[in-house]
């Protein structure tokens, strides 16, 4: 099965690691980047097949760095990572585009498949979500 080719964007760095390293056990992670500005940069540049991004990120948002990629007709995947549980930023995001959403705590468990499925166009919302 060919990997998944990844971008993260996240800005606490002990974070960022955590999260690169689960990505790495399946996916081709192409770098990583600490701001949404520099996330609509690189993904213009490596064009990934997902973006895993943070939501609250210094600049401009991961949610306002995937608005600027889709007015630019660059529609990668979408796996949004972040804490933001509140249902109206849920919405917001999956209104977007479908893509997966995954909070932090559950990214051990549902950030891999997640990834998958925004690669195959597919929706995915983090276990702890679903249960609500």
């Amino acid at each position: 099965m060919k990997r998944v080719r990844v971008l993260l964007a996240e800005d606490v760095w002990a974070m960022c690691q955590q999260l690169g390293a689960i990505l790495e056990q399946d996916c081709e992670l192409l770098g990583t980047v600490s701001d949404g500005l520099a996330l609509v940069r690189m993904a213009r540049a490596l064009r990934p097949d997902v973006l895993v991004t943070d939501i609250s990120m210094p600049g401009i948002t991961g949610l306002q760095a995937v608005e600027q990629l889709l007015a630019q007709d660059y529609v990668p995947g979408v796996v949004f990572i972040t804490v933001h549980a509140e249902p109206q930023v849920v919405r917001h995001a999956q209104g977007l585009i479908p893509c997966g959403y995954v909070l932090k705590a559950d990214a051990a468990e549902d950030l891999v498949p997640a990834v998958r499925a925004a690669a195959a166009g597919k929706r995915y919302l983090s276990a702890s979500l679903r249960a609500v």
